[in-house]
C-alpha cells in the first residue's frame, strides 16, 4: 500500500494562489514604478527567448514535491529588484545585466574528480532532467521572496562529474570579465565570486542548480545560464552564473567570507534567532507586499536538512 506524507512544503493545488492574480493585483503599481523601467530590458528578454538554444525545455513540468503556502513573487517584481555585485551594489542592476553574453557558455568541472572536463551549458542541460520547483527565497538582508524555478538537481551535476572519495566540499565560481561586469572593476572585492559547500549539502534532495524562472529561460539578473538555489540558507549562498564547479578535500572560502566572515559565515543557514551583527534575523519583509512576517528556522525546510548539522552545533557558527 502507498501512502503519500505531507511534506513540509507542499500545498494542496486547490489552495495555490496563481501567478496571473498576483501579476494583476501589482500590475498598477507596476506601472507606475518599475514596471515602466522594464522597458528596452524587456524587449531585449523576448529577443532573447526567441534564440535561446534550450526555450523547448519551457516551461518545465512541476515537481509537486516542492510547493509553497506563500504567494509566487511576481515576475515584474522579482527581475527587477536584484542583488548581482557584478554588476553594482543597488538592486536596480536588470538592465546593466544585459550586458552579460551567455553564449558560449562553458561550465569547467575539476578537482578531486575521476575526469575533470569541460561541458557547453548547451550540451550540459541535455545531460539532465529540467523540472519547475517552488522554493521560499530568504536574504540576508531580511526580506523574502517565492519563486517558481526551474532546473534540476545539483546531485545531478555531483553524479556527472563522479567526484573521488576524498572530495569533502564542492566549489563554485562565477565568470569574471570586469569589461562587461562593471562592479567587478571594484578592486576592493576579491573577484570572482566564489561559493561552497560540503558535499553532503550539494546531494541533498533541496539544492537546486536553477537554469529558468517562471517558465522560461533564466533572466540574466537571475544569474544566467546557471546558478544555485539553497532555499534553507541566505541568499548570497545562491552563487550566480557559475563557469566552475571544484570538488575539494579542503573547505573553500567564500566570496562574503573573506569580506566580512563575522557577518557572512561559510553556512549562512536561515536562523531567526541569531541576529546578523548590525539587525535581527527574526523577521522578514515580503517583497510583493511589504509585509512583515516570522522568518522560520532553516527558512522552513528544517525537517529535510537539520540532520546534516548533527553534531556541529557547539562547534561551527552555523547561523552566519
Amino acid at each position: 500500500m502507498f501512502v503519500k506524507r505531507q511534506r513540509g512544503w507542499e500545498l494542496p493545488e486547490h489552495a495555490a494562489t496563481s501567478e496571473a492574480a498576483f501579476l494583476n493585483r501589482r500590475q498598477l503599481l507596476a506601472a507606475a514604478g518599475g514596471g515602466l523601467l522594464l522597458g528596452a530590458g524587456g524587449l531585449r528578454a523576448k529577443a532573447e527567448e526567441a534564440v535561446d538554444p534550450t526555450a523547448d525545455l519551457y516551461p518545465a513540468k512541476r515537481n509537486e514535491l516542492y510547493t509553497i503556502e506563500r504567494p509566487v513573487t511576481p515576475e515584474a517584481i522579482n527581475s527587477t529588484y536584484n542583488n548581482f555585485y557584478e554588476f553594482g551594489s543597488h538592486k536596480r542592476i536588470y538592465q546593466r545585466a544585459q550586458a552579460l553574453n551567455i553564449r558560449p557558455w562553458e561550465v569547467r568541472i575539476d578537482g578531486e574528480v575521476e575526469n575533470p572536463f569541460t561541458i557547453e551549458f548547451d550540451d550540459l542541460i541535455r545531460k539532465v532532467s529540467v523540472e519547475e520547483r517552488l522554493y521560499r527565497h530568504r536574504c540576508v538582508e531580511a526580506w523574502s521572496m517565492t519563486v517558481p524555478w526551474s532546473g534540476f538537481p545539483l546531485k545531478d551535476l555531483v553524479a556527472l562529474a563522479k567526484p573521488l572519495s576524498k572530495a569533502k566540499y564542492l566549489r563554485m565560481e562565477t565568470f569574471h570579465n570586469p569589461d562587461v561586469a562593471t562592479g567587478q572593476k571594484q578592486s576592493w572585492y576579491p573577484w570572482p565570486y566564489v561559493e561552497g559547500v560540503t558535499i553532503e549539502e550539494a546531494t541533498n534532495d533541496l539544492a537546486f542548480l536553477v537554469t529558468g524562472a517562471y517558465g522560461k529561460p533564466l533572466h540574466k539578473q537571475f544569474g544566467a545560464p546557471l546558478r544555485l538555489a539553497l532555499p534553507w540558507k541566505y541568499g548570497f549562498k545562491s552563487i550566480k552564473s557559475i563557469v566552475r564547479f571544484s570538488f575539494t578535500e579542503e573547505r573553500p572560502v567564500s566570496f562574503w567570507e573573506q569580506i566580512q566572515k563575522n557577518e557572512y559565515g561559510f553556512w549562512a543557514n536561515v536562523n531567526p534567532e541569531v541576529s546578523h551583527p548590525r539587525w535581527s534575523q527574526a523577521r522578514e519583509t515580503v517583497l510583493e507586499s511589504g509585509e512583515k512576517i516570522p522568518t522560520q528556522l532553516f527558512n522552513g525546510y528544517g525537517e529535510y536538512v537539520a540532520h546534516l548539522y548533527d553534531g556541529l552545533e557547539d562547534k561551527e557558527p552555523l547561523y552566519m
